[in-house]
């Protein structure tokens, strides 16, 4: 008898995994579902801009915008687990944010009313060429057979070209109405686009989101959110109810004062009538012993105060407040930089009533 043909047989009569995965799991692709928190249509539904229709923008930064970082999708499904497997594009390895977060994904699922943590995994490859990437990853598993509603975030730091959800043969899965109201953009820094958080849903637009069923529609671009008039280009194109901004985090002082009020005129040219929130940058840990870190930090902050001071007079639905990260022992930052996931969850936390107040003077809330 032929040795593969033995070696089959033995797979077969033995229950083998793989042959079970294939047979017992149903995979659907991600974006015939609902997907949340994506600024504009593109080509790539796992894409945040389509880098072919808009232009200007650096190779980091057009490689940030093919991320898929605070996209996810909501499904429906009585599955006793939820799978995933991907096909992916570039994909990050970061050393300061974690492989859950940057490749990986973060399952919520609703109970009692409220988003509940299920499960978080990611691929087990360890270089973006490695085969074992493209593998399926299981989820949750052991579940019980009820009709569940779920929410799960995609990388934050890798780019798709496919992302299936993958369920027991025999079971429901369907899109999930967008559990989410209107259309916010909050167009930011690394701190927008979720560097040093531990999963993917810990961002904290993502937070927000969850917290006040407002949908943020994130264009975090980790070190590149300057103001830019190209930027400006997109997101006075996308659809959206209103915006928040996390545009003083890396400019430097020239580049704010130069970009910021023709930033604000562009954008607000495109979405009259509509507030545009700015956020002061947060309190950055590494300011607490280095005096270099700490006298750019303050000149930075006092130049943004001051500018948007004459902003929020200058132009009528520019708004200004102050987020922060900080915790009152100071122990919420990852490397003196960017905060932890407890951070992110103050940040998200403390901007949550003044962007409500703002909002409901428009009809959202």
């Amino acid at each position: 008898m032929n040795k593969y043909f033995r070696l089959f047989l033995i797979l077969l009569i033995s229950g083998s995994p793989i042959l079970a995965q294939a047979q017992d799991i149903v995979f659907t692709e991600a974006s015939s579902l609902t997907l949340t928190g994506k600024l504009m249509n593109t080509p790539n539904p796992y894409h945040r801009v389509d880098t072919v229709q808009f232009k200007g923008f650096t190779k980091t930064e057009n490689s940030q915008v093919r991320m898929s970082s605070g996209i996810g999708v909501a499904f429906r499904t009585n599955s006793p687990s939820i799978s995933v497997v991907t096909k992916f594009g570039e994909v990050g390895f970061p050393s300061n944010t974690g492989g859950f977060s940057a490749r990986g994904y973060d399952l919520y699922i609703k109970k009692d009313g409220k988003w509940l943590w299920a499960g978080s995994k990611a691929p087990s490859g360890k270089t973006a060429d490695d085969p074992a990437l493209n593998n399926p990853i299981t989820i949750v598993d052991n579940m019980d057979g009820t009709m569940k509603e779920c929410l799960m975030y995609f990388p934050l730091f890798s780019e798709e070209y496919s992302i299936k959800i993958g369920v027991k043969e025999g079971s429901t899965l369907e899109a999930l109405p967008n559990p989410f109201r209107y259309r916010i953009g909050i167009f930011g820094s690394s701190f927008t686009h979720g560097t040093s958080t531990s999963r993917a849903g810990m961002t904290y637009p993502a937070n927000f989101t969850r917290d006040t069923g407002l949908q943020l529609l994130s264009l975090g671009c980790s070190g590149n959110s300057k103001l830019q008039d190209y930027f400006a280009n997109v997101l006075a194109a996308a659809d959206v109810d209103a915006f928040i901004f996390d545009s003083f985090s890396n400019p430097s002082l020239e580049q704010i004062s130069e970009r910021l009020f023709p930033f604000i005129e562009k954008v607000q040219a495109a979405h009259p009538g509509k507030p545009l929130i700015f956020q002061r940058t947060i309190y950055r840990e590494n300011r607490n012993f280095n005096n270099g870190s700490n006298d750019f930090e303050s000149s930075r902050i006092a130049l943004a105060d001051s500018l948007m001071k004459i902003a929020c007079k200058k132009y009528k639905d520019v708004y200004y407040i102050h987020p922060s990260a900080t915790a009152k022992d100071h122990e919420t930052t990852q490397d003196g930089i960017h905060p932890s996931d407890q951070g992110y969850q103050l940040w998200a936390e403390s901007i949550e009533k003044p962007v409500m107040k703002i909002l409901r003077k428009y009809g959202i809330k």
